[in-house]
């Protein structure tokens, strides 16, 4: 058990927590969520005894091990399969022991050695590294290659495999998929489902958490405060805690004003003044709640753009590549007024390279990219804090863009990004990710475009910003291409997606859930044909005509036995749609300040039912189609 007692902690003159406690049971998985700056990655430095707390205790089982994503990667000439071995230190240990028993030939030592190896499962190491990195993303080839040969994000992915290679009692994980494809998320919710140990997240990805976690601690008022549920179930929790908060506050003004006006009656009178001096001491003494407050600090939104010419952007069977090498072949699309494109692919696929072309940033190899006059292309990619000026502030970078534009008008745009007071006259080096992330989204915002090109937008970003992106998203007038892994995001903002897939562009005929449903299927083929290609039996001689028809007695089977489980999908699907509306519907009311009003009882109870039930029936739907589908693909494979 992690024990939290009374923990004050202050980074120079900033208070993060205050007499907070907590305690969190073995192999819970915990969701760590608040605001950026609130102090969530300095309780993790304290948990692994990085730093010391002003007051109290973070107390942990002295025997347990700790295992956490390394930030930097220094260019090493080891393999990646073998750096990610070193995760597991206790085997390197026993390892580096035996070969020094081996060179002194102590049998003994030997024989011993073996039997500790054979318990720290040594002899499937190398297949349970190779899976971690296969999960991640990284290619059989590229098992191979020396550390250095790979870029940052790369790296950053193969200190996540080292760190999920330790046989770890406590792991924890800071923002674990900010450096990951949709693929290589999904594949990390189901390892760490699978994983035993206690773990402990921070995300700002609300599908992730509540695919991972089973307990919710939120940092927030100098507080931890937990829930025993997912990030949905925190909601909920939330919103009714926010509405007793509020009634409760309610009531005591109520009181407050009772006293009051008792004692503004009577203080005067001798008769009553002892009654009236009671009651001053009364209202002195009452503790004074304050009330509730579920507002996002963000209020922005793209302004229509000046013109919206149309098409936007036409690519005409252009060839995107580098130094002669083609990415992608023969892409043909429209971009019109209105366009949400969201862009599925693996990680190596040309995602970026598309949206490079499409920014202006790529030349096509063959082919053309026509552009219309008044194209103006808001670009948002992963490297865009770089472009920054440390020694300058948040007023000077948007007024480098508009040197006309009145400083209080800045100052007004950018308190709707949270840079308030004196935030937006600082210079930006002591920012944090966040805090840069959410500046050059601001810049992006002032320009109006007409097309924009966002390249995951949301790494680095808190839940609250993500909210305010998405609203303002789903206002934009012009057309916009997403790449992310924020499945809510990308679903919320986008109504159509492409596919980007073996070098070419196309259309996708689907949504997310389809598309994790054609990775699967693409993966099992490939594993298929790995299992083929490595030896697989061949088929047994005898007569073609003969094996057709086994064939053919093989595929009618299956379609016997697949069509009822695909119409029980479609219609478990169907309803998991109905629910989902439902959800959003209750939780969009329960998201506004006004459902706390007095006036809105009734239909704050009703939502918070309307929720609940929706989620709880959601849950069940969700695990009938999983086991419709482990049928299916059953039926599939058999």
């Amino acid at each position: 058990m992690i024990e939290i007692k009374n923990l004050s902690l202050q980074r120079g003159d900033k208070p993060l927590l205050e007499h907070a406690d907590m305690h969190i049971a073995p192999r819970r998985r915990v969701g760590l969520i608040g605001r950026n700056g609130t102090g969530k990655s300095s309780l993790f430095a304290l948990i692994r005894g990085e730093i010391a707390p002003d007051n109290g205790d973070v107390l942990l089982p002295k025997d347990w091990q700790i295992a956490a994503v390394a930030q930097e990667t220094p260019a090493l000439d080891v393999s990646a399969l073998d750096y990610v071995l070193q995760g597991d230190a206790p085997l390197q240990t026993l390892r580096r022991e035996l070969a020094a028993a081996e060179r002194a030939d102590d049998g003994v030592k030997i024989a011993e050695l073996h039997a500790k190896l054979q318990e720290a499962d040594a002899y499937t190491a190398e297949a349970r590294a190779a899976k971690l990195l296969g999960g991640l993303g990284f290619a059989q080839a590229q098992h191979a290659w020396a550390v250095k040969r790979f870029s940052g994000g790369w790296r950053m992915r193969l200190n996540l495999a080292q760190a999920l290679m330790c046989r770890a009692d406590l792991l924890l994980l800071d923002e674990p998929t900010n450096h990951l494809d949709l693929e290589a998320v999904l594949w990390l919710e189901q390892h760490l489902a699978d994983m035993p140990c206690t773990q402990i997240i921070i995300s700002h990805d609300r599908d992730f958490l509540n695919a991972v976690s089973d307990y919710t601690v939120e940092l927030s008022g100098r507080k931890l405060h937990g829930y025993g549920g997912n990030y949905d179930f925190y909601l909920k929790e939330r919103a009714q805690r926010l509405a007793a908060q509020q009634s409760a506050y309610q009531k005591q003004q109520a009181h407050i004003k009772h006293l009051q006006s008792f004692i503004d009656r009577f203080k005067a009178k001798a008769t009553k003044a002892a009654q009236a001096q009671s009651r001053v001491k009364a209202l002195e003494k009452l503790e004074k709640l304050a009330p509730a407050h579920a507002d996002s600090r963000f209020a922005f939104a793209f302004a229509a753009p000046e013109h919206l010419p149309n098409p936007l952007l036409k690519l005409d069977r252009a060839d995107l590549g580098y130094n002669g090498d083609t990415v992608l072949h023969q892409v043909s699309l429209s971009l019109e007024n209105g366009a949400r494109y969201g862009l599925l692919g693996v990680n190596g696929s040309g995602k970026s390279t598309f949206i490079k072309a499409l920014a202006g940033g790529l030349l096509p190899q063959n082919g053309e990219i026509v552009r219309a006059d008044k194209l103006s292309v808001g670009y948002f990619a992963q490297h865009q804090l770089d472009v920054l000026r440390d020694e300058h502030s948040p007023v000077w970078h948007v007024r480098r863009i508009s040197p006309d534009a009145k400083e209080q008008d800045v100052r007004n745009f950018l308190g709707g990004f949270d840079f308030c007071g004196d935030m937006a006259v600082q210079p930006v080096a002591p920012f944090s990710g966040g805090e840069k992330a959410r500046l050059a989204l601001a810049l992006l915002v002032w320009q109006k475009p007409n097309l924009l090109l966002l390249d995951e937008p949301t790494n680095h970003l808190d839940l609250d910003m993500r909210h305010a992106l998405t609203l303002a998203l789903q206002s934009f007038q012009g057309a916009l291409v997403l790449v992310s892994h924020d499945r809510s995001l990308i679903e919320a903002a986008t109504d159509r997606f492409l596919l980007v897939h073996e070098g070419r562009v196309s259309v996708f005929d689907g949504d997310l859930n389809d598309y994790r449903k054609w990775r699967l299927a693409r993966q099992q083929a490939e594993h298929a044909a790995d299992w083929s290609a490595g030896g697989a039996p061949s088929s047994p001689a005898g007569s073609r005509k003969a094996e057709k028809r086994r064939e053919a007695e093989v595929r009618a089977e299956r379609a016997r036995l697949r069509k009822p489980l695909e119409r029980e999908t479609a219609a478990i699907e169907a309803e998991m749609a109905q629910c989902e509306a439902r959800k959003t519907a209750a939780e969009a009311f329960l998201a506004d300040e006004t459902a706390y009003l007095p006036e809105n009882k009734t239909k704050l109870q009703q939502a918070l039912n309307e929720a609940a039930q929706a989620k709880a029936r959601l849950e069940a739907l969700e695990t009938a189609w999983l086991d419709v589908q482990t049928r299916l693909e059953a039926v599939l494979a058999g």
